[in-house]
């Protein structure tokens, strides 16, 4: 009798086995899948007049000074870099000026992609100036090697990363501005443009008003005094900042873009770069959206389910960058055959 139904236990132990690997995914982004659902965006509404004023002006905005006299605003400008392409997405990554390697190691992994299904990604890097000529003449020699360098005339750290971020946002209105969505990252990031471009391909008909990260809510001023992320009441008043998205990665549509260069020009860059760009984008009327595949630091051991499903992940050293990147990297390239295949 114990040999009637022989299949049972095959089938017992499938179950068993599926039922984990639901329940994994479920303690893993459970979680950030209610967070979204509470920080859903509330429709946009343009009834301010000075919202209304910047919104105007970021349409009529005119870059032609600054493309005509690119050494004026930057050390090395990369003007060229977009051509006459149409950038579907355009990818800069706010990297230490002294930190070549990393960028090394983010050239050879995911930056290495400029197409996802048949559309094209440019991927630069934005840097400050280093404190030596020295280190000056490398950053010439990597940019004549690579050609995919922003450097800004502004010494590089981290008293100046909303300088870098404006810097950012004026490159790309002027440099590249038929790139239909801006990604804005950081070098301890890792992005998989694959999953990323698959769900902009689905925006862009839409591409408008987009803002969209690992939204930060009701986040409070850093009233200590001794803290280095101090921030004074004079710099700003009021005691919760607006929702913004994190500096560790996040996109913008082409006209975000110039809505948050336009308002930059009427505030300080003594903020913190974040909280700076979500104050800029409130004051145009665009309103953050949250996604949970937009990942935070790394919480968890790798899976590759898990990195084929983010956007992006934070805090990966160089070793764990290339180890992440040679697996879902072999899984897509295998999609991408079998897609090829059916598509025969």
């Amino acid at each position: 009798q114990r040999f009637a139904l022989p299949g049972i236990k095959p089938r017992s132990l499938c179950c068993f086995l599926l039922f984990n690997a639901i329940l994994f995914h479920a303690l893993l982004f459970g979680a950030d899948f209610v967070e979204e659902y509470l920080l859903q965006s509330s429709p946009n509404t343009y009834t301010d007049a000075q919202t209304l004023d910047i919104r105007e002006r970021a349409r009529k905005l005119t870059v032609g000074y600054i493309k005509s006299n690119a050494s004026q605003f930057f050390c090395l400008s990369s003007s060229g870099a977009c051509g006459h392409s149409n950038i579907f997405l355009l990818s800069i990554i706010s990297s230490d000026v002294e930190n070549s390697s990393r960028r090394d190691v983010i050239r050879r992994t995911w930056a290495n992609v400029t197409r996802v299904r048949g559309y094209s990604v440019l991927t630069l890097f934005a840097l400050g100036m280093p404190r030596t000529p020295d280190a000056q003449s490398d950053i010439r020699r990597e940019f004549a090697k690579h050609g995919d360098l922003i450097q800004g005339k502004f010494l590089d750290g981290p008293e100046n990363l909303t300088l870098k971020t404006i810097m950012i946002m004026q490159w790309a209105v002027t440099f590249c501005p038929k790139a239909l969505f801006i990604l804005k990252s950081n070098e301890e990031s890792f992005v998989n443009y694959v999953s990323l471009m698959g769900y902009l391909l689905g925006l862009r008909r839409h591409a408008e008003d987009l803002y969209i990260g690992r939204v930060q809510h009701q986040d409070m001023p850093n009233r200590d005094p001794l803290d280095a992320n101090f921030v004074p009441v004079s710099q700003y008043a009021s005691q919760r900042y607006p929702d913004y998205c994190s500096a560790a990665a996040f996109v913008i549509s082409q006209d975000v873009a110039r809505k948050i260069y336009v308002v930059s020009a009427d505030l300080g860059s003594s903020l913190p770069e974040a909280v700076f760009v979500g104050i800029c984008a409130k004051r145009a009327g665009v309103v953050p959206t949250h996604s949970s595949r937009f990942s935070g630091n790394k919480h968890i051991r790798f899976n590759r389910c898990c990195y084929q499903f983010l956007f992006s992940s934070y805090g990966l050293s160089d070793e764990e960058l290339g180890a992440v990147w040679e697996e879902i990297s072999d899984r897509q390239h295998l999609r991408a055959q079998q897609l090829q295949k059916q598509e025969l």
